[in-house]
């Protein structure tokens, strides 16, 4: 108990660290819902190459799967409800378990070399997300056809996402920045 009678749970720098955490992760589902947009995609034959897999990429690579998830499964299910809602909870599942895999992938493989760890974390996202998608669309859609013939843009998606994501993780310092928010709070 402190002087005040309260309680003391944790430190002060405990605290902020959760704060930052938080905020980081509502920062990247607002960039996943906002990238789930029309308007910031890059028209394709049949739809569009949504951008909001760099942040979905992104935040899984510096959040625990936990965090991940609501940046991923949840961003993506909220960008769709406003924007897209047929596929929703396609992308729920979809994106969310895409997050909760890089993060595993990028948090508890080749602890000494994250990079390598990050670059398969999002590989591996990447499939998930496409095989997510094409069995997702053929679910929804009723019709498989469409589904295989959009299987090249998500493809494209995927690996678009991918390549950005770390692209802003480590080439641009993303998480150096990150990383020194966190030992600051």
């Amino acid at each position: 108990m402190s002087d005040t009678g309260k309680v003391v749970t944790g430190t002060y720098s405990s605290g902020r660290t959760t704060t930052v955490r938080l905020v980081v992760t509502a920062l990247f589902m607002g960039l996943t819902i906002v990238f789930s947009m029309g308007n910031l995609s890059i028209p394709v034959p049949g739809g569009h190459l949504y951008l909001c897999d760099m942040f979905i990429a992104l935040g899984a690579i510096l959040l625990n799967p936990a965090e991940a998830f609501v940046v991923g499964g949840l961003g993506s299910f909220f960008g769709d409800m406003f924007f897209y809602p047929t596929p929703m909870f396609v992308s729920l599942v979809t994106h969310g378990l895409q997050a909760i895999v890089i993060s595993l992938i990028a948090h508890h493989t080749f602890k000494h070399h994250p990079k390598l760890a990050s670059g398969i974390g999002v590989t591996v996202g990447a499939v998930i997300m496409v095989i997510g998608y094409t069995l997702g669309k053929g679910l929804v859609y009723s019709t498989w056809e469409a589904a295989y013939l959009k299987l090249p843009y998500e493809i494209a998606q995927g690996a678009l996402g991918a390549v950005l994501g770390m692209v802003l993780c480590w080439g641009l310092g993303v998480r150096k920045m990150f990383n020194k928010l966190l030992n600051n709070a």
